[in-house]
């Protein structure tokens, strides 16, 4: 039976998740809902775009910092942190953060995508497997200037990672795996048929232009 701690962490997870970085850094400091420009995405990457590197850098790390507490909010329970369930819980966790970013009940369920979320509960799940995932990620967006694409790839290289780290020990992070994949892919469908189309906006980081 589900306890009433585990209910109101997962609660306290999705509120989490909720809490909208983008938009509280660009009224804060800039005077600007980042929900109304760009993209309309109340996410890093759309914060970079419109309000510049330091924003974008601080939004980030809010976001994977969301991600990263939700998923060890089962550290306040010592029926979870020593359930052998205990991954599984983690990932619901950090799976419920990610929901809150992406539909947030704080900034009228308009949030980001949900990617720097992911990574910072991946991080929480192991810190080498998203490590991997961050190195995918940097390698796309270098060689091909999109983040979109660099987002995707990174998490198609999570399921590919696990396999080879753990095998088929750690069933539950494949599924997870799978269920990331879906996920990114719906949120990044407008941005999949630019890629198709030849119009997606790119982002270089190495230089002070965009298109």
């Amino acid at each position: 039976m589900i306890s009433t701690t585990t209910i109101l962490l997962a609660i306290a997870a999705y509120l989490l998740g909720s809490i909208p970085s983008a938009v509280l850094v660009g009224k804060a400091f800039y005077g600007l809902d980042v929900r109304e420009h760009g993209s309309q995405s109340a996410g890093a990457t759309n914060t970079f775009r419109v309000l510049g590197k330091p924003a974008g850098i601080l939004v980030l790390l809010l976001d994977v910092f969301k991600g990263a507490t939700a998923a060890n909010l089962v550290l306040f329970s010592p029926a979870l942190e020593s359930s052998e369930y205990l991954l599984a819980f983690k990932i619901l966790f950090g799976l419920l953060a990610v929901a809150g970013h992406i539909y947030p009940i704080f900034a009228g369920f308009k949030g980001g995508k949900g990617i720097a979320c992911l990574l910072g509960m991946v991080i929480a799940l192991d810190p080498l497997l998203a490590l991997g995932c961050l190195l995918v990620f940097l390698i796309i967006l270098i060689t091909t200037n999109m983040v979109s694409a660099g987002s995707i790839l990174a998490t198609l290289s999570f399921g590919i990672m696990t396999y080879f780290r753990y095998g088929l020990d750690e069933p539950i992070l494949q599924i997870f795996g799978i269920f990331a994949v879906i996920l990114v892919l719906y949120t990044h469908r407008a941005n999949l048929k630019r890629i198709w189309q030849g119009e997606e906006k790119k982002m270089y980081l190495f230089k002070k232009r965009s298109e």
